[in-house]
């Protein structure tokens, strides 16, 4: 008389365990489709990193419910299983009170939009292109293709330069000139040098700035602006173009010189050059 009671109770279970299941399906499929809603309405409105978090929180928020929605299919009471995350949520607050603060700092980044997905940025030495901004960390890619996960609360802490903020961008040229050379000169070859140069922009056009005297040249800044995509190339093509234009003007770019004082009232050292067939005949009457 037992057996038919075991046995609906048994077939009532498999449909309960089989309508959690259906459930937890679902649930992943709707989430998955609700996720993508965010950047087909708000695309053009968002940041690419703000519909990121928008899409995972929509995604695990519709799976968490259809996941708490099959527990309680299957037997388990939501109240339970509420007081229980309740009190792992504080106990977990407690143990991982960085954590606490990566998320907090994640979300003023999220706010101040100081960069996106697909941006380059400068953290302290490192250099690499965003590719997530999550609610702990930012990811970078650098260029010799390492991964760099940066904690968010270093972030706000820590300067950080967004190198694809603005379209364009300029480069400093520090570069001395000997103290012979004419300054005006000078300047009229570096602006045609940077005239010739198509990734050169003509405005903002060039500057030129004479920066003081050194100890062995007159030092000079040339500021060229270009384009944020042609911008290591103008600064390697730059080099050789001032290089060869100097040449061709007779513009010397000294190295360092070093000179021998011994005092105003000494008198210059003697320096007498002897012929090298001198030298070794010298050499062979030597004992």
């Amino acid at each position: 008389m037992l057996q038919p009671i075991l046995d609906f109770a048994s077939h009532e279970r498999a449909v309960q365990v089989m309508q959690a299941i259906v459930l937890a399906l679902v649930g992943v499929l709707l989430a998955r489709m609700a996720a993508a809603l965010p950047s087909r309405l708000l695309g053009n409105r968002l940041h690419q990193h703000q519909i990121m978090l928008l899409r995972r929180t929509v995604f695990y928020g519709i799976l968490g419910l259809f996941l708490a929605t099959a527990l309680h299919q299957l037997g388990f009471k939501l109240t339970v299983l509420i007081g229980a995350l309740g009190i792992f949520s504080i106990a977990l607050g407690f143990a991982s009170q960085t954590s606490a603060s990566n998320l907090i700092s994640g979300l003023f980044l999220l706010g101040e939009r100081s960069f996106s997905i697909g941006d380059l940025i400068k953290v302290n030495d490192t250099i690499g292109e965003v590719l997530s901004v999550d609610l702990l960390s930012v990811k970078l890619r650098t260029f010799d293709n390492l991964f760099v996960r940066i904690p968010n609360e270093t972030l706000i802490k820590s300067e950080v330069t967004t190198l694809t903020r603005f379209p364009i961008r300029r480069y400093d040229m520090l570069l001395g000139v000997a103290y012979h050379e004419d300054v005006a000169r000078v300047r009229e070859v570096l602006m045609r040098t940077a005239e010739a140069n198509p990734l050169c922009l003509d405005e903002p056009e060039p500057l030129f700035i004479f920066t003081g005297f050194g100890d062995s040249a007159m030092n000079i800044q040339f500021s060229v602006w270009a384009l944020r995509e042609n911008f290591l190339e103008m600064r390697n093509a730059l080099f050789a173009d001032v290089k060869q234009a100097f040449d061709a003007a007779g513009i010397e770019i000294p190295f360092p010189h070093r000179s021998l004082y011994a005092g105003s009232q000494s008198a210059p050292m003697p320096v007498r050059i002897v012929p090298t067939d001198n030298l070794d005949e010298t050499d062979d009457k030597q004992p």
